[in-house]
């Protein structure tokens, strides 16, 4: 079952129960191709996107950012806002919004795993690892690693 169909409809089964609709957690969320150790020229930079329409260019900066691995010293940015790290994990850290409208605020998860980043964003919340961020990110981290596995398949079926 290792094909990228089988990794779409894993996407679209999270997304569909945990982004965009009201009740729902999250506002947006991107899949992305990360594997710093490789040619990135040979995927596409976005694998899936819900809640949020960005282009690869757009995402280059964040890439760099993640690569640098200098989160408390920087700022990245996703669209127009700009985001402060404000927990750092071993494959994951948090961040809130530091130019938002919004009243509640806004935060973002980032999590790796394999080749892939996920990147939730989330509005109105707490926005530090626990509470409504921690329930988030049992729900990401079993996408991840099902989407990892499904990766895994792929790759070693096809050679890479």
């Amino acid at each position: 079952m290792g094909d990228w169909a089988s990794m779409h409809k894993l996407w679209e089964k999270w997304a569909s129960n945990n982004i965009g609709s009201s009740g729902e957690p999250l506002k947006a969320a991107l899949l992305l191709n990360y594997d710093p150790t490789g040619p990135s020229r040979l995927l596409s930079v976005i694998a899936e996107q819900e809640g949020i329409k960005l282009k690869a260019v757009d995402l280059l900066p964040f890439l760099d950012f993640v690569k640098r691995k200098n989160w408390q010293m920087e700022f990245f940015s996703l669209g127009p806002n700009q985001y402060m790290v404000t927990s750092i994990h071993k494959h994951w850290f948090c961040a809130r919004c530091v130019n938002t409208s919004k009243p509640g605020g806004e935060g973002v998860i980032v999590m790796q795993t394999g080749s892939f980043l996920l990147v939730a964003i989330q509005q109105n919340g707490d926005f530090l690892p626990w509470g409504p961020m921690m329930n988030q990110y049992a729900g990401m981290k079993a996408l991840l690693v099902r989407l990892h596995k499904q990766w895994l398949q792929l790759t070693t079926w096809h050679g890479r």
